[in-house]
């Protein structure tokens, strides 16, 4: 079943209300969170773990892949006074497991805290996608995860696709703002000619649009031309949930790329359009009120498709 979702920020506490409702009995105890650490392929990964209040047996539990240069709290977000007091995934983390949803947090190889033997440079697809699925060999050996889920933002987004078609545990798929095309959006953040320099050179140093620079590997670049997160979602027939904002400039037509995934994806499907840009607003000082609507309809989702026991 297909159903497309336009939401506005005018929305944002009703929706929010309707995904909080389940929240009441898990609210008043404690939430537990702590920092966790595996090794995958030589390196050591770095994870935030946490569990709803009052666990009792096994829990629905969302893997969260961060994006492109990120963390695994992904950015802060940003007040009116530009202060600010949590972080867009850490804040997701803290709705679902409210909802009686556990989560695991990572930061890839070379990124975060996950830098031991492995820097930013050598980052691929293939790496990412690997530290996925040795998170995913973590949380199957935890005695309290019950059915798993995936939750992806931007280059994330593209690593769970993948992810999640090729590993049976994995059921359910959310992709915030996924990259679906990765030669455009790369020629988009990275620039065209440093697109190109990369498939020649050992590496390639390229100015991102907001003015930092990275470093990457040649097999990043080759990867770019190899790597196709829509032909796997066509392969993967468990329930798949895509957010989008209509201002986004990263990942570019929307909700074009959006409404991809959801044309070669067959099964239970939603596509939730936004009125916000690429990250739902979490840098333009607003307190990010489309966070919160894409939170919200994430945790209804995850609270439909996951069941509490394997």
């Amino acid at each position: 079943m297909r159903r497309i979702v336009l939401l506005f920020t005018a929305l944002a506490l009703v929706v929010f209300g309707a995904a909080s409702a389940f929240a009441s009995s898990h609210a008043e105890a404690e939430i537990t969170q702590e920092v966790v650490t595996f090794e995958n392929e030589g390196g050591t990964i770095y994870g935030t773990f946490v569990m709803p209040a009052d666990v009792r047996g096994n829990v629905p539990t969302v893997l969260m892949l961060h994006g492109f240069t990120g963390d695994r709290d992904e950015g802060p977000i940003l007040q009116p006074d530009f202060s600010f007091t949590d972080f867009m995934y850490e804040r997701t983390a803290n709705v679902f497991a409210e909802n009686g949803i556990a989560s695991l947090r990572i930061d890839f190889r070379g990124s975060g805290e996950s830098l031991d033997q492995f820097g930013f440079e050598e980052t691929t697809f293939t790496s990412q996608i690997s530290d996925a699925y040795a998170a995913i060999e973590w949380l199957d050996d935890h005695k309290n995860v019950g059915d798993i889920g995936i939750l992806g933002l931007s280059q994330g987004g593209l690593v769970g696709a993948i992810t999640a078609e090729s590993h049976k545990r994995v059921s359910s798929l959310v992709l915030w703002s996924p990259v679906a095309n990765p030669v455009d959006t790369y020629k988009t953040v990275l620039g065209e000619d440093s697109v190109l320099d990369g498939l020649t050179q050992p590496s390639t140093t390229a100015i991102l649009p907001w003015g930092a620079p990275v470093t990457l590997n040649q097999a990043f670049f080759e990867e770019l031309y190899t790597t196709d997160p829509i032909a796997a979602i066509s392969h993967y027939d468990k329930p798949l949930q895509v957010i989008v904002g209509e201002k986004d400039t990263i990942v570019t037509p929307q909700p074009y790329y959006g409404d991809m995934y959801m044309t070669y994806h067959i099964g239970h499907e939603e596509l939730v359009v936004l009125d916000t840009d690429h990250v739902f607003d979490v840098f333009t000082g607003n307190g990010a009120p489309a966070l919160d609507e894409a939170i919200a309809e994430s945790t209804d989702w995850f609270s439909e498709t996951l069941r509490q026991r394997r």
